[in-house]
């Protein structure tokens, strides 16, 4: 064998990546819980577009889904309370040639995060986000999120929660520069995984909202849904969804939405039975912001050292004269 087909062989190898190597520690989420369902199809997404791990990134807030980069086997950043997203932005920013992933709660997104949320999509950077939407704050033991049914009872809303819930879909479809919006269920995972890996094969911000069942504190919130597949709209479409016969034969609920028509999209996130699941919206021409400021440059170990340097310059007190010496005692 010729040294350059030996070291081809090596690479292809090296490159491979089965399942298992994406598999962290033992995820601690309650049984039932729809981020389990989230988690597999991450790891699933990871293997089957051969993701480096040393070069993928997982960050997040604060939140029970903010404990799934601890179960990646990747990079990961744990990061404060809604503000995953100008850590992930700074990631990309700096490390362009990486996969960057964000793993955010409806709290966490919603709430605290969502004037982070709301610029990042401004910005359009090449950043797959999974917002884990199961209308309660869970880690916190039952507290009202933007997304709660108006009439929650929780620990912050005991006599029912006033608001009427936020559609995090409408939001983001209403923000200039946004470029991939869609909505996937947990109960559902041959969809989830489609519309995962859509996203991750969209250059830019892509924002998949994923209703997930909290089996603590919300055990019943989408029982209607498990039970009538009729009130699951699955959106379809040559640029969208293309179901398998099995799927098709079980969710007849199907709708041909073309992704690439803005209002339609709007029309249809706002829909709240039967819930409208697929791509609602996708723009592959719209820019990505790291190319506007730093079109096709890494920034390479040398380059990061000079532009500290740099900037560390501006603020050295430089003496006037040399120190006298210190007389010794």
């Amino acid at each position: 064998m010729s040294r350059s087909l030996n070291q081809c062989v090596i690479k292809l190898h090296q490159e491979h990546h089965a399942l298992e190597d994406f598999q962290g520690g033992v995820p601690r989420w309650c049984n039932g819980c729809g981020d389990n369902a989230i988690l597999a199809a991450m790891q699933r997404l990871c293997s089957v577009e051969e993701l480096a791990p040393e070069n993928t990134v997982f960050v997040s807030g604060i939140g029970c889904s903010s404990r799934l980069p601890h179960y990646m086997k990747t990079y990961g950043f744990h990061s404060l309370h809604g503000r995953a997203f100008p850590v992930a932005e700074g990631i990309k920013m700096a490390r362009p040639d990486l996969k960057v992933f964000v793993s955010t709660g409806d709290g966490d997104c919603c709430s605290i995060g969502a004037g982070h949320w709301i610029h990042a999509l401004r910005y359009n950077m090449d950043i797959t986000v999974v917002l884990h939407d199961n209308h309660v704050y869970g880690l916190t033991k039952k507290q009202a999120s933007p997304t709660s049914p108006r009439g929650l009872k929780s620990n912050t809303t005991p006599y029912g929660a006033a608001l009427e819930p936020m559609n995090p879909l409408t939001v983001s479809l209403g923000v200039q520069g946004a470029s991939f919006v869609a909505q996937a269920v947990d109960w559902v995972p041959e969809v989830l995984y489609d519309i995962l890996r859509a996203a991750y094969l969209h250059r830019g911000f892509s924002f998949v909202r994923i209703l997930q069942r909290c089996p603590e504190f919300m055990p019943k919130a989408f029982d209607p849904w498990l039970h009538d597949p009729q009130r699951t709209q699955l959106l379809t479409h040559a640029n969208g969804l293309q179901l398998s016969p099995a799927l098709s034969a079980a969710y007849r609920n199907q709708l041909a939405h073309d992704p690439i028509n803005l209002d339609r999209a709007r029309e249809v996130a706002s829909q709240e039975d039967p819930i409208p699941v697929g791509i609602l919206y996708r723009n592959p021409d719209a820019p990505c912001y790291e190319d506007l400021r730093h079109p096709g440059r890494l920034r390479s170990p040398e380059h990061v050292r000079a532009g500290l340097e740099l900037e560390f310059d501006k603020y050295t007190v430089w003496p006037d004269e040399e120190p006298s010496e210190q007389i010794s005692a």
